[in-house]
């Protein structure tokens, strides 16, 4: 399940997609826009920031902008910067692998083969699909 936090990134870069003629766009804006707390959305951005997903400008004609168009922001590479693995088990991780502590053997595991291909389906279709992909659905 995707966290408010990464719901809320969503609805943030949706809009900035939105408005991306408009140049750079207040925090200000931005929250009252979506109905997100100013203090929860700067915490979001700033991180979208650091990973370079997002830029910013400050003073007059400040605020936030995507660093690239919609169509090469892909929607794995923001649930897992904000949420963690896509996995749903840490011994299926790409990224994030874990051994389970109570998995006696990974390669015997029902469990463990299921959610990989769980994992693999989630991310054929999380790797494909970028911010413009859902800017079409808003």
């Amino acid at each position: 399940m995707l966290s408010k936090k990464t719901q809320y990134a969503f609805h943030a870069l949706i809009y900035l997609a939105e408005n991306v003629d408009k140049g750079p766009i207040l925090i200000s804006e931005i929250a009252q826009e979506k109905s997100i707390s100013i203090k929860f959305l700067e915490n979001i951005l700033l991180e979208l920031k650091n990973s370079g997903i997002l830029g910013s400008k400050k003073g007059k004609g400040g605020g936030y902008y995507l660093m690239k168009p919609p169509k090469e922001i892909a929607l794995a590479k923001i649930i897992r910067l904000l949420d963690g693995p896509i996995a749903l088990l840490p011994c299926v991780s790409l990224n994030y692998y874990e051994r389970c502590e109570n998995c006696r053997d990974e390669a015997v595991c029902g469990l463990n083969e299921v959610m990989g291909r769980v994992r693999d389906s989630a991310l054929k279709i999380l790797e494909n699909k970028t911010l413009k992909d859902i800017l079409t659905k808003s």
